[in-house]
């Protein structure tokens, strides 16, 4: 593509060695990845600011820069911007086409729910007849196959890539805050955005709760001109949202328990899998939940509305929900040779932590067990409150890593050890290595035990720990082919 072509989608305040006839190969932001050809954005970031590698990506090839600082003199052409990491996003969007508007796009964002929701809304979209991408925390799917995620929203690059390669009619997203906050999805306009719900996270990036949401709002100034809103309104969040969005010209269209609602919770028998009556309009609709907990019921209910605003058959969406397979790293169960029952989940907020304690509750279980990771430097003003509450329900608690993150072991000791004194009762231990922790429930569990290992879910650890096993569920796999060859 031609240097002017491609520069007309973003805003330039100053310029030098202006050549809008030069053909660009590629663009990229990390300078290590500079081929000669290609177009460099220099990019201030957390770690590293890329202005002051230019004149690296200029040696490696690059035939001109964008960035934000004032132009000094270079042998490549130079253009300033107000915001490199926006200009990114609509260069990358501009390179490949603005591939977005090839598909219906579905945007799904919310402190919990977010992954659930999405699997749910893939699995109805297909089962109706549609072919449909997914972009989000467990895995890239793209026209049938995997790909390993890196972030839940992937940078611009790497996402509008993905839309470009993707041939299937409908792209399902979940859309971090710190996806919008970085304006990764910056140059996409999406036909369905859906708000699943507002909880205490992310405010090790993010100031506050309310500044948290205002980030989480802005995607719902990128909707397509008839786009539509999809909003839980059974959280004040929701409710707010809502207003917000009646005063712009889309559609908002809402999911709860008031008479008030577009798709209305008439009831809810909470067993394992909830059996519930929904009512939309003047039809009801009586079904069972193939997904434990009364969260998940909210994140069914919210894949139905959107599927039933993109006039697919609610009926036969309804009817292939017998078909879902869950979704990989969330509330996955495992059976105990005692009667125990081990729940794999990637709960990591207060209130997914007690979603998970709801279940076991109305499941009856004898003791709840509750294996809690932390991560180093990840929003640290949310562990006393966990802890505490955590030690409250549970029998046994015990405290361990997630990651570590870049935090030396002997502090993230030392952090688990001063939770455990300060905010948790008696029933606390701290066992560091995770496999070990793990291990020790295993050992430890008995029959009418439910035993909660959060935090991961079905992401791969980022250190090695004692036992062979890569995360969660392996782990938990070879504790269960261990006992298998214990001689009797």
């Amino acid at each position: 593509m031609k240097l002017d072509e491609l520069l007309k989608v973003i805003t330039i305040t100053d310029r030098v060695n202006h050549l809008p006839s030069v053909s660009i190969n590629a663009i990229q932001f990390n300078s290590k990845k500079i081929r000669p050809g290609d177009l460099f954005v220099a990019i201030k970031g957390f770690a590293a600011d890329g202005h002051q590698y230019i004149q690296q990506a200029i040696d490696k090839g690059a035939v001109a820069v964008v960035g934000e600082l004032p132009p000094t003199q270079l042998d490549v052409p130079y253009y300033q911007t107000p915001d490199s990491r926006k200009a990114l996003a609509h260069l990358a969007s501009q390179y490949y086409g603005h591939p977005y508007q090839n598909h219906v796009m579905i945007g799904i964002t919310g402190t919990n729910g977010k992954t659930t929701t999405a699997y749910l809304l893939k699995h109805m979209i297909e089962k109706a007849g549609k072919t449909c991408s997914l972009i989000g925390t467990v895995h890239n799917i793209i026209n049938n196959e995997r790909i390993q995620s890196k972030n839940t929203t992937p940078d611009p690059l790497e996402l509008q890539a993905l839309l470009a390669e993707s041939r299937d009619e409908v792209v399902i997203m979940e859309v971090s805050s710190h996806g919008i906050e970085q304006q990764r999805v910056e140059g996409i306009l999406f036909d369905y955005a859906l708000f699943t719900n507002l909880g205490h996270d992310h405010l090790d990036y993010h100031d506050s709760l309310e500044e948290y949401f205002n980030v989480k709002s802005r995607l719902f100034k990128q909707l397509k001109k008839n786009g539509a809103a999809v909003i839980a309104s059974h959280n004040e969040w929701g409710r707010k949202l809502k207003h917000q969005i009646e005063a712009t010209e889309h559609d908002v269209y809402t999911f709860g328990s008031d008479d008030r609602d577009d798709m209305k919770l008439v009831h809810v028998c909470t067993e394992y899998f909830p059996l519930i009556k929904l009512k939309q309009e003047s039809l009801e609709y009586t079904f069972q939940i193939p997904l434990p907990g009364l969260h998940n019921v909210w994140n069914t209910i919210g894949a139905l509305l959107t599927v039933s605003k993109m006039n697919l058959s609610l009926e036969k969406v309804i009817a292939s929900l017998d078909m879902f397979p869950g979704v990989p790293g969330r509330f996955e169960t495992y059976s105990h040779t005692s009667g125990a029952t081990f729940i794999v989940d990637y709960a990591h907020t207060k209130d997914a932590i007690e979603y998970c304690y709801q279940t076991a509750k109305r499941e009856n279980a004898e003791r709840i067990v509750h294996i809690l990771g932390f991560r180093g430097n990840r929003d640290v003003t949310k562990r006393s409150e966990i802890v505490s509450l955590c030690s409250s329900v549970c029998d046994q608690l015990i405290l361990t890593f997630d990651d570590l993150n870049r935090v030396p072991e002997e502090k993230m000791i030392s952090d688990l050890e001063r939770l455990k004194e300060n905010d948790a009762k008696d029933n606390a231990i701290v066992i560091p290595d995770r496999t070990k922790a793990i291990e020790y429930a295993w050992k430890e569990a008995r029959a009418g035990d439910w035993v909660f290992v959060t935090g991961k879910g079905q992401e791969t650890y980022k250190q090695k720990f004692q036992l062979p096993a890569s995360n969660d569920k392996e782990t938990i796999q070879f504790l269960q082919q261990e006992r298998l060859a214990l001689p009797y």
